[in-house]
């Protein structure tokens, strides 16, 4: 999925009030399971509840300003490609092994399939991984691929470090040195709540996201980022209000696209080409 245009380029301070007014009603409403769509009356009400000043989101005749309009059509939003877009598109484990099991059928490939983490039965391979590196291999045209970096993530100018990220990312494209793109994934078919350590990946590309967008701001160097998450029951039934966090972050401008479960299969091809066609770039420019 890629940001909405419309909302891709709000300053900080919007952000703070999609924050602020999601954390006082919810992201969700208690006991439907819905995503939570304020109106402009409860988008008042939270900020007067808080004690703080509603005037810069609605006037004096109670209605909307152009902010507090942008806000509730960003809400609406969320919620539109939550429950259109990206439910439909999570699977669970015999999806996913389907989908594996597809491509592995068509696609030449030569790399090794990485193993989930499981014991016993759900012992398995990762298959959601599995198929993202397929598809990567199937579309790099013969460029190196980075499937599991173990250093850090470094970008250098003059064969000298200009900023070295703070944790490892799961890919990167060609390498995790100078990277055309790096990415995230995230699967849990076997978990059975939403705990820690998958709301902790989710800031984990948060964080990320905000190194490169200072990488991108203050060098001029840009780093495609991509996030890639699957699991209906994990990210679906127990964790939509993560979810709001990851529409957010990508309309905050924090990852370039966010790739939902069966969304891979058509939307990985194209985007590894455009790494593709970056690198080639580069290797023209080198060569001269």
């Amino acid at each position: 999925m890629i940001p909405n245009p419309h909302f891709l380029n709000q300053r900080k301070h919007f952000w703070a009030n999609i924050r602020t007014i999601s954390q006082k009603i919810g992201y969700t409403k208690r006991g439907t399971g819905q995503i939570s769509i304020p109106t402009a009356i409860q988008m008042r009400g939270c900020m007067e509840s808080l004690g703080l000043t509603s005037a810069h989101l609605m006037n004096d005749k109670s209605r909307p300003t152009e902010l507090g309009k942008t806000v509730l059509d960003y809400f609406r939003h969320r919620a539109d490609v939550l429950n259109t877009f990206v439910e439909p598109r999570l699977m669970d484990a015999a999806k996913a092994k389907s989908l594996f099991e597809e491509l592995q059928g068509k696609l030449p490939i030569k790399r090794s399939v990485p193993m989930n983490k499981q014991k016993g039965d759900k012992k398995a391979p990762a298959y959601f991984t599995a198929s993202i590196n397929m598809l990567i291999e199937a579309n790099a045209a013969g460029h190196p691929v980075d499937y599991d970096p173990r250093i850090l993530t470094t970008v250098t100018r003059h064969n000298a470090p200009v900023r070295t990220l703070a944790r490892r990312v799961d890919g990167a494209f060609p390498s995790p040195v100078n990277p055309v793109a790096v990415w995230e994934i995230k699967e849990y078919y076997y978990t059975t709540t939403f705990g820690s350590r998958v709301a902790d990946g989710v800031y984990e590309t948060l964080l990320d996201g905000m190194e490169l967008e200072e990488l991108r701001e203050e060098e001029k160097i840009d780093v495609k980022h991509y996030l890639m998450v699957d699991a209906h029951y994990t990210w679906w039934v127990c964790g939509r209000s993560y979810l709001c966090r990851i529409v957010d972050m990508l309309h905050m401008g924090y990852v370039d696209e966010v790739l939902f479960g069966s969304e891979i299969k058509e939307r990985l091809p194209p985007i590894v080409k455009e790494w593709v066609a970056i690198a080639n770039k580069r290797r023209g420019h080198s060569s001269k």
